[in-house]
């Protein structure tokens, strides 16, 4: 399990949100020489990107990270950036779009291989909206964060399902032998409003 306190959570949002600001704004990476007393921690990390549209409603508008443990704001500062550029699904972020975006920061456990004798036994060992999944098989791999199949109101069976579909696998791949299926956990911090009050994400299953 991830152990960070609720104030260290928060202050990752914040940097995930300058780090995006400054880069927009001028090009430049934010000044990291103060931070390495601040996040000693390491961790893999995932930076999401809502935009909130005049009806209040979010919508993903980028989502990149890293399981590789490094510095904490190494990994916020560079998933940060990525996910506002980088996200091939979506165009760069531009400057007037920071004032309607939500920042959403997950600091991730090690992922831990779920051993089975049966596939058919993955869907006891799965809890949604605690573990994360990554799929690794012959097509591909995949990853979805522990709030995705809350968010999307999936049971366990569409869970498996799309983690297929993100490794580029055929849905019921996780039913053969070949795949490796593992597991993560993630502490989940986000504003509540664009710039706003940061909070922590408790996720239960099916609700939001």
């Amino acid at each position: 399990m991830i152990m960070i306190s609720d104030e260290y959570g928060k202050q990752l949002v914040r940097l995930a949100r300058r780090s995006v600001e400054k880069y927009i704004d001028e090009a430049l990476i934010i000044n990291v020489q103060t931070l390495d007393e601040l996040f000693p921690q390491e961790a893999g990390v995932f930076v999401t990107l809502h935009y909130l549209d005049s009806n209040k409603q979010e919508h993903l508008r980028g989502c990149i990270g890293s399981l590789t443990k490094k510095k904490l704001y190494e990994s916020v500062i560079e998933a940060a950036i990525a996910a506002a550029t980088q996200d091939p699904r979506f165009q760069p972020v531009d400057k007037k779009e920071l004032a309607n975006m939500i920042f959403e920061v997950s600091v991730i456990s090690e992922p831990e291989k779920i051993e089975v004798q049966n596939p058919i036994e993955y869907r006891s060992h799965i809890k949604i909206g605690v573990d994360g999944l990554i799929l690794k098989c012959k097509y591909g791999s995949g990853l979805l964060l522990p709030q995705v199949p809350i968010e999307l109101n999936w049971d366990i069976e569409e869970y498996l399902a799309n983690i297929c579909y993100k490794a580029g696998a055929p849905p019921d791949t996780w039913l053969t032998p070949e795949p490796e299926l593992y597991k993560f956990q993630a502490a989940v911090y986000k504003e509540s409003e664009p710039n706003g009050t940061i909070i922590r994400v408790h996720f239960n299953e099916n609700v939001v």
